[in-house]
C-alpha cells in the first residue's frame, strides 16, 4: 500500500512542539483517500454469505457478507442493483465485486458492490470472472465510455440467427411499434464453435455497411454454454469498439454475459431490446397532441398574467399621479397639524393640573398654614434661631412668638419641662412666666 499522504488542508497547529493533530474527519478522510488511491481496493471480488440483508425503498441494497471469522458492510446503489436477475437474501453465498471505501459520517469502511453473483456455479463462472475483472480494468465497462440510444433511430441493425425466434419477435414488436422503421439483419451464428468470430463480423458488416443508428445483438434463452459465444472477449471488444450504440439482448432476464456489459444498454431479452430501441409511434403522436394542448393552455395562462400585471402597473402609475400625490400630501399636513394641535393642548392641560396640586402639597406643607390652626412659633430674640425645647428657654430670655398674622415680642419668665400640659418643675429650676 502506498504510504500515507501529506494533507495540506485542515491541520491543526498543536499548542507545543509536536507531531500535527487531526480532526476526526480529517483522519477519517485521510484513511479514505489511502484506500481509494489503492489499486488492489479499487476492484475486488469478495465471496461470503449475506447477513442483515436490507432493500431499501430508495432501490439501494444494504447488507453484510461474512465468513467464519469477520464481516464487511456492504451497499449495492440502485443503479447496479437493477441490474440483478436474482433477489438476494440472508444466508445466501455470494461473489460480490465492487471497490472498498470509507463511510465518512460512520467511519467505516464498506464494499460498494457493482456486481452481485451466487457462488457454486463452476469453471465456466470463473472464467466470466476473470474476463470481466480484465476488461473491467481496461475500462471496457465505464459508464463514462456508454452512449444514449437514438431516441427515434431511422434504421436498425440486428445481430443475431436469422432463423431463432429472436429475430421474429424482434422485427414483430419493431413494426408493431414503429412501423416506419428501417431493419437491416445481419445472420450470424449464436451458438458452438465459431459463433464469436460471425458475431463479430456481422457487426463489423453492419457499422461498415449497413448506415445503421443503433444496433441489436443477441439471442434467445439457453444454457450457459449456449450462451458462451456472447462471453468471449472478441465479441466483448467488438461491442465496444462499435461507433454505432449496440443494445445487448442475450437470453433471458436472469441472464447476464460479458457482452451485456461491454454494451451500451442491456435489455432483458430481444423482445425488450426491440422495446427499448424504438418507441410507440401512436404514443408519440398522442403526446404530442397533448402537448399541443398544454401549450395552447400555457399561452393564454401567461397572456392573462401578464394582462393582470399591465393592469397592475397601470394602477400604480397612477399613484404616482403628481396632483394627487400633492393633493394627498396637504390633506396629511393638515391632519398631522390638527393632531399637534390636540397635543400641545392635552399637555399644556396635565401640566396645569400637575401644577394645581403640587401647589396644594406645598400649602399643605408650609408653616403658616399650621399657624393658621392655632400654633405658634417661638424663635430666639437674639440669634433667631427656633427654639423647640424647653431645655432651650432660660428665665429672661427675649422670644419672638409668630403667630398667623404678625409676632409678638415676650421674655422667659419661667421654665417648665415635661410633657405638653404639665408644670412639673424642674429640680433646680424656678417657675418662669411670659410677659
Amino acid at each position: 500500500m502506498k504510504s500515507m499522504p501529506q494533507m495540506s488542508f485542515g491541520k491543526i497547529e498543536p499548542v507545543t512542539s509536536g507531531p500535527p493533530v487531526y480532526s476526526v474527519t480529517e483522519i477519517t478522510r485521510l484513511l479514505k483517500r489511502c484506500l481509494e488511491e489503492e489499486p488492489l481496493f479499487q476492484y475486488v471480488t469478495v465471496c461470503g454469505e449475506i447477513s442483515n440483508f436490507k432493500h431499501h425503498s430508495s432501490g439501494h441494497m444494504y447488507f453484510v457478507l461474512k465468513d467464519a471469522e469477520s464481516s464487511i458492510r456492504c451497499v449495492m446503489f440502485r443503479s447496479f442493483a437493477s441490474r440483478l436477475r436474482f433477489r438476494p437474501q440472508d444466508g445466501l453465498e455470494v461473489y460480490a465485486t465492487g471497490s472498498i471505501g470509507i463511510y465518512e459520517t460512520g467511519g467505516v469502511y464498506q464494499l460498494y458492490v457493482q456486481y452481485l453473483e451466487p457462488r457454486g456455479v463452476g469453471d465456466l463462472h470463473l472464467a466470466f470472472q476473470q474476463l470481466k475483472e480484465k476488461l473491467k480494468a481496461e475500462g471496457l465497462f465505464d459508464e463514462e465510455r456508454k452512449r444514449p440510444i437514438p431516441f427515434l433511430p431511422r434504421r436498425i441493425g440486428v445481430v443475431t440467427s436469422p432463423t431463432g425466434a429472436a429475430i421474429r419477435d424482434i422485427i414483430t414488436i419493431l413494426h408493431r411499434r414503429m412501423p416506419s422503421v428501417e431493419i437491416l439483419v445481419a445472420p450470424a451464428l449464436v451458438q458452438g464453435k465459431g459463433a464469436a468470430a460471425s458475431i463479430v463480423a456481422g457487426l463489423e458488416t453492419l457499422v461498415r455497411w449497413g448506415d445503421v443508428d443503433v444496433i441489436i445483438v443477441g439471442r434467445g434463452g439457453g444454457s450457459i454454454e449456449d450462451l458462451w459465444p456472447f462471453n468471449e472477449e472478441i465479441v466483448a471488444r467488438a461491442v465496444a469498439a462499435s461507433p454505432v450504440p449496440v443494445i445487448s439482448a442475450v437470453g433471458h432476464e436472469t441472464d447476464f454475459t460479458i457482452c451485456d456489459f461491454a454494451a451500451d444498454l442491456r435489455a432483458p431479452t430481444p423482445s425488450g431490446a426491440a422495446e427499448l430501441a424504438v418507441p410507440v409511434a401512436d404514443e408519440l403522436l398522442a403526446g404530442l397532441g397533448d402537448l399541443k394542448m398544454r401549450l395552447r393552455q400555457t399561452w393564454l395562462q401567461y397572456a392573462s398574467r401578464k394582462r393582470e400585471q399591465l393592469g397592475h402597473l397601470e394602477r400604480i402609475l397612477q399613484g404616482y399621479n403628481p396632483v394627487d400625490t400633492i393633493r394627498q400630501r396637504r390633506q396629511r399636513l393638515d391632519e398631522l397639524a390638527q393632531r399637534m394641535e390636540q397635543a400641545v393642548e392635552r399637555k399644556v392641560t396635565k401640566e396645569r393640573r400637575e401644577l394645581h396640586l403640587a401647589a396644594q402639597r406645598l400649602d399643605s406643607l408650609s408653616p403658616l398654614s399650621v399657624l393658621g390652626r392655632g400654633y405658634a412659633i417661638a424663635r430666639d430674640g437674639k440669634t433667631g434661631k427656633p427654639v423647640v425645647s424647653a431645655a432651650q428657654g432660660e428665665v429672661g430670655q427675649e422670644l419672638e412668638v409668630l403667630l398667623k398674622d404678625g409676632s409678638l415680642r415676650t421674655r422667659v419668665e419661667e421654665v417648665h419641662q415635661g410633657s405638653c400640659g404639665q408644670r412639673e418643675k424642674e429640680p433646680g429650676v424656678g417657675e418662669v412666666g411670659v410677659d
